[in-house]
């Protein structure tokens, strides 16, 4: 998928990602970032969607550069 990171607060380690397909905002934790990956708002991403506790969120995170 493919999407665009709408905030990521690195501090507490959440935030979201608006799909580009469907324009919905999945959750992503800092846990499902690939290895090394920094999210920033505006940046664009790939990953991939797995269930989480509270419904879809974003695994597999990686920026596009």
């Amino acid at each position: 998928m493919n999407g665009t990171v709408k905030f990521f607060n690195e501090s507490k380690g959440f935030g979201f990602i608006t799909n580009d397909d469907t324009k919905k905002d999945v959750f992503v934790h800092i846990t499902g970032l690939a290895k090394g990956t920094v999210l920033a708002e505006g940046d664009q991403v790939t990953y991939e969607e797995a269930d989480g506790k509270k419904g879809l969120m974003a695994i597999d995170v990686k920026v596009v550069r």
